[in-house]
C-alpha cells in the first residue's frame, strides 16, 4: 500500500487567505476555492463586492485541476491546447455536468510531486487569477518548507 499526503482544512485555510490578501492587493473581488485531491471544497470564499457566479466557477476550476492534474488554462492554450477545436479533447468541457472548466484560473496543488488538491479562482481577469492562484501555492510552500516537503508554484503546472 501507498502512504499519500493530504491536504488539511488549517493548510487550505492558509492558502484561500493569501490568495484573497492578494486580490486585496490588487483590488479585485475574487472568490477562491481550495479542494481536496477530487476536488471537493475544503474552503470557499466571496470577497465583498463578488460575482454570485465566482463561487461555482472558482470551486469548478479547482475540481478540474485536481482531478485532471493540471492548470485549466493548458486546456486553451494555442497552438496545441488539447480543449481547441479539432484537438483531441475538443469538447471536454461538456463534461461533468459542465463542471470541468477549460480556461484560466485553476491549478492542482502538488506536493512532493503527488496531486493533494486544486484552487480555483473568479473574479479577475486571467492574469490576476494567476497572481491569486500562485500567492496560494507560495503560502503552502512557505508552511511546509519546514517540513521538508516541496510544493510546486508555477503557473504552468502539468503533472
Amino acid at each position: 500500500m501507498k502512504k499519500s499526503l493530504k491536504l488539511q482544512l488549517d493548510e487550505a485555510r492558509v492558502m484561500a487567505a493569501a490568495a484573497l490578501r492578494r486580490a486585496q492587493e490588487i483590488g479585485v473581488a475574487e472568490t477562491v476555492c481550495i479542494t481536496d485531491e477530487g476536488g471537493f471544497p475544503l474552503v470557499l470564499e466571496r470577497m465583498d463586492g463578488g460575482r454570485v457566479t465566482g463561487p461555482q466557477i472558482a470551486w469548478n476550476k479547482g475540481f478540474t485541476a485536481a482531478g485532471h492534474k493540471r492548470s485549466t488554462h493548458l486546456f486553451t492554450t494555442p497552438p496545441n491546447g488539447p480543449a481547441l477545436p479539432g484537438n483531441e479533447a475538443f469538447g471536454i468541457q461538456l463534461s461533468f455536468e459542465g463542471r470541468f472548466a477549460a480556461f484560466v484560473g485553476g491549478f492542482p496543488v502538488v506536493v512532493d510531486g503527488e496531486v493533494v488538491g486544486g484552487v480555483g479562482l473568479s473574479g479577475g481577469n486571467g492574469e490576476q487569477d494567476i497572481q491569486c492562484g500562485l500567492a496560494a501555492l507560495a503560502a503552502l510552500q512557505q508552511l511546509l518548507e519546514g517540513q521538508g516537503h516541496q510544493v510546486l508554484v508555477q503557473a504552468d503546472i502539468k503533472k
